[in-house]
């Protein structure tokens, strides 16, 4: 049960070494991986081992001679690296969100940062999943700072036509008509 109980510390070494030091040994295996891919990773290879040691060393330390105990280990230590595999493509192919582009902003809300005349541009500020961009902004009216707007189109990389939100408590005094 000892060296089966070692086998499983190796593992769990290797494991943590390759949780420390990440892809540096896995240029170790480049030559397999247009056979088996992900398959020869550290951490497949560190779960594995430390799977199939310590469950090695229950079975026996439950009663099954080695014979017997040896498939159960293995099963568990193909459990295990199937797991790492997965865990480890899934952490790979995440990707991340890509950067927010002046075209992901129409149809979202921003604030004025500088007023927007008549006939020109000013600034408005919209926060797109976290990220804030800063553009330049064209209206039909003018519009002070502060205002909340709408982001209808996009005029350029770098400027938006936005309009403005209407206000979700109207006055409480109509205007007067002429």
């Amino acid at each position: 049960m000892t060296p089966f109980l070692v086998i499983g510390l190796v593992g769990l070494g290797l494991l943590a070494l390759s949780l420390l030091v990440g892809d540096v040994l896995d240029g170790l295996f480049d030559g397999l991986d247009g056979l088996f891919g992900d398959v020869f990773s550290t951490a497949v290879i560190g779960g594995f081992t430390s799977a199939f040691g310590f469950g090695t060393a229950a079975a026996i330390g439950g009663g099954l001679p080695t014979l017997l105990a040896l498939p159960v280990g293995a099963g568990v230590g193909v459990g295990f690296a199937w797991f790492a595999a997965w865990l480890t493509r899934l952490v790979r192919d995440g990707g991340s969100d890509a950067t927010p582009q002046t075209a992901d902003a129409v149809g979202h809300s921003g604030r004025i940062v500088t007023a927007v005349p008549a006939d020109g541009f000013g600034s408005v500020r919209v926060v797109l999943g976290g990220h804030t961009l800063r553009l330049n902004a064209r209206a039909e009216t003018p519009i002070e700072p502060g205002t909340e707007v709408h982001v209808t189109a996009v005029l350029s990389p770098t400027a938006v036509q936005v309009a403005p939100v209407w206000p979700l408590d109207p006055p409480s005094d109509p205007p007067a008509l002429p």
